[in-house]
């Protein structure tokens, strides 16, 4: 029975593994339509956000399985729990690439930003760095990449501030469709960065027992995700 349990628990890291690989590919992706004008790329994120929406449903009934006839407790329990709740995270991630696809792909074949355009790649290359390291963390449960997760999100912070510096600066010259796009890549990018460092925090907990700082949680039910749903933003350029 012990044996079964341990494999039950290696098959569900490895589909939390699998499903974080998949958001980090995301990013990946979204990332550089956003930097080319990539129309392909954009849709390939946006279709295969159902696939990472999938696997979290795969982990989620798993681990509710795993509660029901294993009753883990301690460590075991919460590995369980914390592979449920990360799971909800890295979807989260996955949905936050997709908005980014979905301006990009918006704008095509035109760049998105105006002069902020060279922020948001930067903003988009610490995202998807932050993917990557996530995955990593997923998979090999180090906590060294936890700690750098937590200590570089000042970078994607300190992008995102110099987003609205841009934005509020008279001196830019901006249509609406810019300082909107602008701004809502900003918060996209600097969300994404948000949620690595909540799962940094879920891994150091399972690994320790020990709870880290508050996580960074996602806004409530009826908020930033579902008023946004699948967003358009195909506003008219000021003429």
């Amino acid at each position: 029975m012990r044996q079964e349990f341990r494999n039950e628990i290696k098959s569900l890291n490895k589909r939390l593994h699998q499903q974080a690989r998949s958001a980090a590919r995301a990013m990946d992706r979204a990332a550089e339509s956003l930097r080319d004008s990539n129309l392909a790329l954009a849709e390939s994120v946006i279709d295969a956000d159902a696939d990472i929406d999938e696997l979290q449903r795969q982990v989620e009934d798993m681990a509710v399985s795993l509660l029901v006839r294993q009753a883990p407790v301690a460590s075991d329990l919460r590995l369980v729990v914390t592979a449920i709740r990360t799971a909800g995270t890295i979807e989260r991630m996955g949905d936050l690439a997709r908005h980014v696809a979905y301006i990009s792909r918006g704008r095509f074949p035109e760049r998105v930003g105006g002069p902020g355009y060279e922020t948001l790649c930067a903003m988009a290359d610490e995202a998807t760095r932050v993917g990557h390291q996530v995955e990593e963390l997923v998979r090999t449960q180090d906590l060294e990449i936890a700690e750098e997760i937590e200590e570089q999100d000042e970078i994607l912070d300190r992008l995102h501030r110099k987003s609205f510096e841009i934005v509020l600066d008279e001196k830019n010259e901006m249509t609406r469709q810019e300082c909107v796009d602008l701004v809502l890549l900003g918060r996209f990018l600097e969300r994404f960065g948000d949620h690595g460092v909540s799962v940094a925090r879920r891994m150091h907990f399972l690994i320790t027992g020990i709870r880290a700082e508050a996580e960074l949680e996602p806004p409530t039910p009826g908020t930033e995700e579902e008023v946004l749903g699948e967003p358009n933003w195909e506003f008219e350029s000021d003429k």
